[in-house]
């Protein structure tokens, strides 16, 4: 018998079309606004951290499931910041990137038959991570302008097969910030129907207008069925170092310690230690972190919506899903490509974060994580589209 070369699940999702249009932005010498990587620098102390830790000979490996001062400095920060009581010593794994920790998480919890709840659009690796995982998605879609569940659709989607829903707050792609009672909702359903809320807030400290984040694990009932996946990524300006964090309870993180164990063994220990410096920067850190990005999503909304973009700016997170309908576009993907190949701006088409294409077509990504030139070049080569009146 001739079996085949491939598993079946390796032709049921594509290569990254995020990670692509990076490579077509570099192909081009286009602005990439696609992937969401900052083009400034990391803080100077953490960046000197690293060093000193690799002059250190802090070079072999760490604790499978992370080392004990970057636990700690997790743990605090958890504290003050999500109002969490975390023990380090049971409740907190380090992952190679939260890009791991979520794939880690389904692969610790899933059987055959088990179902994960999807909003729809989704970022792109939370749906091939079901199908790696053996997990059947079911999408629920999420709506502009505000970019939120129907309370009915999200409550229809729960059933005895549901085994996690997975959320990213603040959201990518859509920059929306879950209320207190949206989260109220979906705990109550959690607790209704005994699921696990897999929470990516990877984005925690990136929102606007003076709102706070809420984590879900801090409501009623939640503490014990919910997973928090963060890292280090964006808060400190770090998308290479790929260190992120799981926190969930000990039951659950005696699993997630294994499943890591045998998929990646452990994140660099050098950037490990700079990561218990950076969990422990000061407190007007995180306020000016905000008040920039503040300043970078109002400078390149307004600038998108004069040049024609039909959005509503994020709530938070550092992406803007922007309709394209002005300009006479119906095919994102054709409209991404005239984007990097004739404009010289690199951005995600909208159909990418979408199970049902269709839904997409009239959207695409923008991410603004840049310096202000860079933003100011965007935007100089978009006012080259014209509207059709």
């Amino acid at each position: 018998m001739q079996h085949p070369m491939l598993a079946h699940k390796a032709s049921r999702f594509t290569e990254s079309v995020i990670r692509g249009m990076s490579v077509e932005a570099r192909k081009y010498g286009a602005v990439n606004l696609a992937q969401g990587m900052p083009d400034f620098s990391a803080p100077a102390e953490v960046k000197a951290a690293a060093c000193r830790a690799i002059e250190a000979d802090i070079n072999q490996y760490a604790i499978t499931w992370g080392a004990a001062d970057l636990r700690a400095a997790i743990s605090e920060h958890a504290g003050w910041h999500l109002g969490l009581a975390v023990d380090p010593e049971t409740e907190i794994t380090v992952t190679c990137g939260s890009t791991e920790a979520m794939l880690v998480a389904l692969l610790s919890i899933i059987n055959p038959g088990d179902e994960v709840i999807l909003s729809q659009p989704f970022y792109e690796n939370y749906w091939p991570d079901c199908v790696l995982a053996g997990a059947t998605p079911r999408f629920v879609p999420v709506r502009p302008p505000g970019w939120t569940f129907d309370p009915d659709e999200l409550a229809a989607a729960f059933n005895d097969k549901t085994k996690a829903i997975i959320l990213c707050n603040p959201n990518n792609p859509t920059g929306t910030v879950f209320t207190r009672d949206e989260l109220e909702q979906i705990a109550a359903l959690c607790r209704k129907w005994d699921v696990i809320a897999i929470s990516d807030e990877i984005y925690e400290h990136i929102l606007y207008d003076g709102r706070q984040h809420i984590a879900i694990a801090t409501l009623p009932g939640m503490i014990e069925r919910t997973v928090t996946i963060g890292g280090m990524s964006k808060t400190y300006a770090v998308t290479g170092w790929r260190v992120g964090t799981m926190i969930a309870p000990p039951n659950l993180t005696h699993a997630f310690r294994q499943v890591h164990d045998y998929v990646s063994i452990g994140a660099a220990a050098p950037l490990q230690a700079a990561g218990a410096v950076a969990y422990r920067l000061p407190r007007p850190y995180y306020d000016a972190l905000t008040a920039d990005y503040q300043a970078r999503r109002d400078k390149f909304c307004s600038a998108l919506i004069a040049i024609g973009f039909d959005l509503a700016p994020p709530q938070g997170a550092y992406y803007v899903m922007a309709g394209i309908e002005a300009f006479g576009a119906t095919d994102d993907v054709e409209f991404a490509q005239h984007l990097v190949r004739e404009v010289g701006v690199a951005t995600v088409p909208g159909s990418s974060f979408f199970r049902d294409k269709e839904l997409g077509r009239n959207y695409i990504r923008f991410c603004f994580c840049k310096k202000d030139e860079t933003l100011d070049l965007a935007i100089e080569r978009l006012t080259s589209l014209r509207v059709v009146v």
